[in-house]
């Protein structure tokens, strides 16, 4: 039976030449093992995604300055171990070998230090903002309470502070919804169907991956490179555009989940304009952006909207900045595009809750609560970072300067493993497989620092043990414990 073709972008012979860069280890006489065994690592860490074409084999040869027969040589080893399909006149591409499909994370146990999830108990004055909003309630009591657009109060205050960040917008372009991951499956109900692809980004947000499978749309990565100079690969993106043809891209610009990497303007301008060149609408999560930990977020860089115009849809959510228990989110995108998601709504609901909707107008109101949460949160991650060194002194990360986790590179491709150790030592751990369109990513684990700084160091601690177990090196157990 002939391989099915998966859709994905292509990349050239220079580029993975230097993605590979010192390859041989073995000498020549390796040489086909050790091309093959670096091709390998980069499709487990996600940096070459499920369906990249590979370079003709003269183009590679070039690129890389080696023989034609040790790049054959090199893709018959990946062909037999499954991480490429080849099919004649249709040229080689990577595939996943034994992939599985991911199931949810297992519960936390009692005695546990949920460390999957990056998000804050409720903000300073959550209760104040209940007080007051129960006051105010009684102005809507007397009305039907059907709010499919939100209450105007609350869309004048995220229309603002678009406003303010460099995004001229009216309330009239703002939706209120229950959470930004429901105003994210709204736009894919609209936009995408059966077989439509999505650009994403590789890693990225885990429950979008799960929404646009459960839609039946197809997830094309783009990977990031989070040591790169600006991390986004805008050349690929533009050739995955033009290539898979995506009915729409979702992107997470600002402190990305995981990574933590954030576009500056530059980058975004450029972006911006591929997909206006391609006339690909694009979803950018915003969730984070508010958590910009070393300056004002009115200072950073403008929206990816400011760049890319009607064809952008904004989301963004008050579960990271405020609490999650909220439930509330919004979107913010042109009139007729609003106009068409609202519509679209009553086939899943008829508005979100109106008391929630005035707790966060109230809680929007006050700029002192959020500079202090900034703060918080900026004390948490030097804490997840120190004891990131002391512990695991072996795993490396790039200090974001924002959002709420750090994504750690680990010298082994054990996450997966990692994750099941780590249960056992009373710690729960996302893998990095989970952020990846399919699987890998195996060197990379995402820890959040939304945890106070004593969890912190005891969950590290206790990762630690668990990494120990699965490399088989001591662990330092008996350090101290905060």
């Amino acid at each position: 039976m002939e391989p099915v073709i998966p859709v994905g972008g292509r990349i050239s012979g220079p580029r993975l030449a230097v993605m590979l860069g010192s390859w041989r280890q073995g000498g020549s006489r390796q040489g086909a093992a050790d091309l093959a065994a670096a091709i390998e690592l980069q499709v487990l860490d996600g940096q070459l995604p499920l369906g990249t074409r590979l370079p003709a084999e003269r183009e590679l040869a070039d690129a890389l300055g080696a023989s034609r027969t040790l790049i054959g040589a090199a893709l018959d080893r990946l062909r037999e171990n499954g991480f490429v399909a080849s099919r004649r006149g249709a040229g080689s591409w990577v595939a996943a070998p034994g992939r599985r499909r991911r199931g949810p994370l297992a519960p936390v146990g009692e005695g546990s230090i949920d460390f999957t999830h990056a998000s804050s108990p409720a903000i300073a004055g959550t209760a104040a903002a209940v007080d007051a909003a129960r006051v105010r309630l009684a102005d809507h009591l007397g009305d039907h309470g059907y709010q499919e657009r939100g209450l105007l109060g609350l869309r004048e205050k995220i229309a603002q502070r678009y406003t303010e960040r460099g995004l001229p917008t009216t309330p009239a372009q703002v939706m209120v919804t229950n959470g930004a991951h429901h105003a994210f499956v709204l736009v894919l109900r609209m936009l995408a169907g059966p077989g439509d692809r999505v650009l994403v980004e590789q890693p990225t947000y885990p429950n979008a991956l799960e929404a646009i499978r459960a839609a039946h749309a197809i997830p094309v990565p783009v990977a990031l490179d989070p040591a790169g100079p600006r991390g986004w690969d805008i050349a690929g993106i533009d050739a995955a555009l033009r290539q898979a043809n995506p009915r729409f891209a979702y992107l997470v610009v600002d402190f990305q989940n995981p990574t933590g990497l954030r576009l500056d303007a530059e980058g975004r301008a450029r972006l911006g304009t591929v997909l206006a060149r391609a006339r690909t609408p694009v979803v950018v999560d915003e969730t984070l952006v508010e958590l910009d930990l070393e300056g004002d977020p009115l200072t950073g860089p403008p929206p990816l909207a400011a760049f890319a115009g009607d064809l952008a849809i904004c989301v963004g959510s008050a579960s990271k900045t405020h609490w999650g228990g909220l439930r509330l989110g919004w979107i913010r995108a042109s009139e007729d595009l609003l106009g068409r998601l609202v519509s679209a709504r009553y086939a899943v609901d008829l508005g979100s809750p109106v008391f929630e909707q005035i707790v966060l107008t109230e809680l929007l109101a006050d700029e002192a609560a959020l500079a202090r949460r900034r703060e918080e949160l900026r004390g948490y991650r030097d804490a997840l970072a120190g004891a990131v060194h002391r512990y695991l002194p072996d795993w490396t990360f790039t200090l974001p300067k924002g959002g709420l986790s750090l994504w750690c590179r680990m010298p082994e491709p054990v996450s997966s493993r990692l994750a099941v150790a780590a249960a056992s030592h009373g710690v729960q751990v996302a893998p990095g497989s989970r952020f990846g369109v399919h699987g890998g990513l195996e060197r990379w684990i995402r820890l959040p620092f939304s945890l106070p700084p004593d969890k912190i160091d005891e969950a590290v601690r206790r990762l630690s043990a668990a990494a120990a177990s699965v490399s088989g090196t001591p662990a330092s157990l008996d350090a101290p414990i905060a």
